[in-house]
């Protein structure tokens, strides 16, 4: 049988010299490949004195060009080490939506009841307990004037300096030059005295409008952005944009884009999909926070949002099963030692050719996954024991 993995999947094979943990997760990722190309090119049995030395040198190295590089010129990683549970902070120009994303995604909110939302007038936070703890605060407008123009008694720290990105929410069905500015002048802000947060762009409310506007108006937002920012000594500030609506999925695969960038173990679980992908041939695959339908981490095949929104259904339907049924996985009582087996279900379209397969890490994780024609049900074996091979180096990844 081919597996996956081997058994001893969460240790490195057996050699003389001192090996580190293969989860153990060092940034940037060039000092990884430093090292392990230092261990390869000496002997084992001869060089252990030397290898060691290089591999101590280039980590050295390594962190000392990560700490200036953030002094001198602003750059920073995708994935950072930071304390605490990922924390987001929503900021826009008055009635662009901000209160509604925040609630949708994580109070659980029906789009229809957003109608009714009042405008923000202090600062509110959300937490969302799941698998990951989600913190989230959104910002009133007064207090996005006084970031772009500060008073003297205004406290920055106290707002920017756990926070992991920052979120500008822009109203594409509104005059949104004046937001631009705005969002212009924070990004100035954040890039001279918090580099290391992320700058966001969800261009909002795109439900209702034609695709060819929708497009013309995504570039160029996003030209003038850069634009203006370079012409402000800025043009290295990495500036993600999305195209984004509550009406539909968009806004959840937007977010979870915007969290897999605050998981130092985003790495370690896009390999581990990757490998289960080549081995089962399956199409796509996702980790899901079930609770919010926030997807943790992807394999590196290209994503659609058509996968994105089966898979997303098929989220709901297994909260509905449990909330119904009380389906409670063996899984439930033991995620630290890793013990017992996760639920999983295969099901299918009607021309029997597209499959998903869903199997419950624990309670607040699952895989899904999209396989197609070479992948179907008569595979389960095979697919079952690399997922639970994947579902135990899971546990041993987020163990604390």
């Amino acid at each position: 049988m081919r597996t996956l993995f081997s058994e001893n999947i969460l240790s490195l094979s057996p050699t003389p010299a001192p090996q580190s943990n293969p989860f153990e997760l060092l940034f940037p990722s060039s000092l990884s490949t430093a090292s392990s190309t230092a261990s390869t090119q000496s002997s084992p049995r001869q060089d252990d004195w030397l290898t060691q030395h290089v591999q101590n040198q280039h980590r050295a190295d390594a962190d000392a060009v990560n700490q200036t590089s953030y002094v001198s010129s602003g750059h920073r990683t995708q994935n950072v080490r930071r304390k605490g549970n990922p924390k987001l902070l929503f900021m826009g120009s008055r009635r662009s939506g901000k209160s509604s994303v925040q609630k949708v995604v994580f109070q659980k909110l029906s789009p229809a009841d957003t109608l009714f939302l009042e405008s923000t007038s202090r600062i509110e936070t959300a937490n969302m307990h799941s698998f990951i703890t989600f913190e989230s605060a959104e910002l009133p407008t007064s207090i996005v004037t006084a970031v772009t123009a500060p008073a003297p008694d205004f406290d920055h720290q106290a707002i920017f300096s756990n926070a992991g990105a920052v979120i500008w929410i822009l109203d594409v069905q509104d005059e949104y030059l004046t937001s631009i500015t705005s969002m212009i002048q924070t990004a100035v802000f954040l890039a001279e005295t918090y580099p290391r947060i992320n700058f966001e762009v969800f261009i909002h409310k795109t439900d209702g409008l034609s695709d060819e506007y929708k497009y013309e108006t995504f570039r160029e937002v996003r030209q003038r952005v850069q634009d203006e920012l370079s012409d402000l000594g800025h043009g290295d500030r990495s500036v993600s944009y999305y195209q984004t609506s509550i009406f539909d999925h968009s806004i959840f695969e937007a977010m979870s884009k915007v969290v897999q960038k605050l998981l130092p173990q985003l790495p370690a679980m896009e390999a581990l999909l990757n490998k289960l992908c080549s081995t089962c041939r399956i199409q796509k695959a996702y980790l899901f926070d079930t609770v919010s339908k926030i997807y943790l981490a992807t394999d590196a095949s290209p994503s659609f949002l058509r996968d994105y929104e089966v898979c997303s259904d098929y989220v709901d339907v297994i909260v509905d099963i449990k909330q119904i049924y009380g389906w409670h996985g063996q899984g439930n009582s033991s995620q630290e030692d890793g013990g017992g087996v996760g639920e999983s279900m295969v099901s299918y379209d009607r021309s029997g050719d597209t499959y998903v397969y869903a199997r419950e890490i624990n309670n607040y994780l699952s895989l899904i996954c999209v396989m197609g024609r070479g992948s179907s049900a008569d595979k389960r074996v095979l697919i079952d024991y690399n997922a639970g091979i994947l579902h135990d180096a899971l546990l041993q990844i987020f163990k604390v």
